[in-house]
């Protein structure tokens, strides 16, 4: 099957295969502009700016760590690294993943449009006011991520009634992704959850807004996985963790290693400080975690909502900015290395080019 092309409001994406935004620093310039270069749609995390080029973008640190979730969220980090990703992709269209459920969301979503992002894109939660936050931007895109055929109805509903408006594509995230799920954990095993089961009825759902363009994300590898996601009716697919075997891709060498270094059944479910179950590579941290015998949970960054200023954090045993950031400074002790379920299927460091020829191509 050949591919078409994936729309998204006035942006056309010539390859309709979306990088999943990972942070803290794994899709960050060098991944999101290669990808939107060769064709796909290259999607900046806007978790953990405060980091970039190290630290120097943000104003106060602690401990090493940036202060407050405005140095975390930093941003004149965002602004560098989408000009540095434009120095690599030009006008392609670029995107900006910023999570709903963290802290300053209106004024991170706000950050990205001024830093260049064509498109936004929103999970972890239901983001039921988003478009409040583009409202001086209105050539950007809104592209929401959902688990179920009741979450983008409601999202519409919201959106036409408050703001007149309804996305312009939406991500339809089964339980295989890598970090946080839409779902419970009993969920996430279960049939009718998984991504092949769901994407007929978003698809339907989709249709009664206007055929809004559904993206399938989740589990999906190779051309095989993304022609049975277009058959299914997705317009595209989104795909994260195999970005992480590119050369191009941000994340430290030492988190590429652990990828490959995995076996199946390293990759398991855990309890996050975000009320959210989350996928991930069973390292080390995860022995700490599960002896309580990890660092010191100070809070200092103060990234998500649902924790309650370390509360949560406290509850299931670790600091989610901290190990997640740790993971990017290639601390292999106690970093956090989020995978989707097939990331032990990565067995080589390939070129983001070579990828995009085998996922349009097949292998």
């Amino acid at each position: 099957m050949s591919l078409q092309s994936l729309q998204i409001g006035k942006y056309t994406i010539p390859v309709p295969i979306v990088q999943g935004g990972m942070g803290v620093g794994i899709s960050w310039d060098r991944l999101a502009g290669t990808v939107s270069l060769e064709g796909g749609l290259g999607v900046i995390s806007s978790v953990g700016t405060g980091y970039y080029e190290d630290k120097s973008h943000s104003d106060k640190l602690v401990a090493g760590r940036p202060l407050e979730a405005d140095n975390f969220y930093s941003k004149k980090g965002l602004i560098a690294i989408f000009e540095n990703a434009r120095k690599i992709c030009g006008d392609a269209p670029l995107a900006c993943n910023v999570l709903y459920a963290i802290n300053d969301y209106g004024r991170v979503v706000t950050d990205a449009c001024e830093a260049g992002a064509n498109i936004i894109i929103t999970g972890a939660g239901l983001p039921t006011n988003m478009p409040e936050f583009t409202a001086d931007y209105p050539d950007v895109a809104l592209v929401p991520i959902v688990s179920s055929p009741k979450a983008l109805s409601i999202i519409c509903k919201r959106w036409q009634k408050r703001y007149n408006r309804l996305p312009d594509a939406v991500i339809l995230e089964g339980p295989l992704s890598g970090g946080h799920q839409g779902f419970t954990y009993e969920q996430c095993a279960m049939e009718e959850f998984q991504l092949e089961n769901l994407v007929a009825p978003v698809v339907e759902e989709a249709a009664l807004w206007g055929n809004i363009p559904v993206i399938a994300a989740g589990g999906v590898w190779d051309k095989n996985d993304i022609d049975k996601m277009i058959a299914l009716g997705a317009s595209g697919v989104q795909m994260g963790t195999r970005f992480i075997g590119t050369h191009e891709c941000d994340a430290h060498d030492n988190f590429k290693q652990v990828l490959l270094d995995a076996q199946e059944k390293d990759i398991t479910l855990m309890k996050s400080p975000v009320g959210y179950p989350a996928r991930g590579v069973r390292t080390n941290l995860r022995n700490l975690i599960d002896t309580r015998s990890g660092p010191a949970i100070k809070c200092i960054s103060n990234c998500v909502a649902p924790c309650h200023r370390g509360v949560e954090a406290k509850e299931v045993g670790f600091c989610i900015a901290d190990r997640l950031s740790d993971a990017y400074l290639g601390n292999l002790e106690l970093g956090l290395f989020f995978s989707g379920s097939n990331g032990y299927r990565i067995d080589k460091i390939i070129s983001v080019k070579e990828l995009m020829a085998k996922l349009t191509e097949g292998e």
